[in-house]
């Protein structure tokens, strides 16, 4: 940011009004952050889930094979499966809000710009967080490829 220009701004109005605008653009900048940080929750929460159910499948699949184990055949699978599917959903869900939410607040800021209230002179980036969510629903979605119709993806 610049710094204030004594000859652009006379009165001490005319420099409220610009350390408001500064402090309004700066306000969306936390509020992109903000949209960050709670998609990585989304993210952490459904990294647990498709890790540890991929973690039951391989794990417990061989435990079936060991004699005078009482497991159902199928019980390792289906769990694991059913928690890399919550996984996954939970991802979706926090990718599809996570969206929308930055497609809104963009538009704002726009209108914002253009009815003159913010200077909107920084940039507004593509989130990285979004590009790391899309990484790990790939990952999500091979996994449960992978158990469903048992193909060693990632061997």
């Amino acid at each position: 940011m610049s710094p204030i220009d004594r000859e652009r701004f006379k009165t001490d109005d005319d420099i409220s009004v610009e350390l408001s605008m500064r402090r309004t653009g700066m306000s969306f900048q936390r509020t992109r952050m903000s949209a960050d940080r709670t998609l990585m929750s989304i993210i952490r929460t459904a990294l647990s889930l498709i890790s540890f159910g991929f973690t039951i499948y391989q794990v417990f699949s061989n435990w079936v094979k060991i004699p005078h184990v009482n497991l159902a055949a199928q019980a390792p699978r289906n769990f694991g499966i059913a928690l890399v599917t919550v996984g996954v959903l939970l991802l979706v869900l926090g990718i599809i809000y996570h969206v929308r939410y930055m497609v809104g607040l963009r538009n704002e800021r726009k209108r914002m710009v253009a009815d003159g209230l913010i200077h909107g002179e920084s940039a507004y980036p593509v989130s990285l967080v979004l590009l790391c969510a899309l990484a790990l629903l790939l990952i999500g979605l091979m996994a449960i490829i992978s158990m469903v119709f048992n193909i060693p993806l990632f061997s």
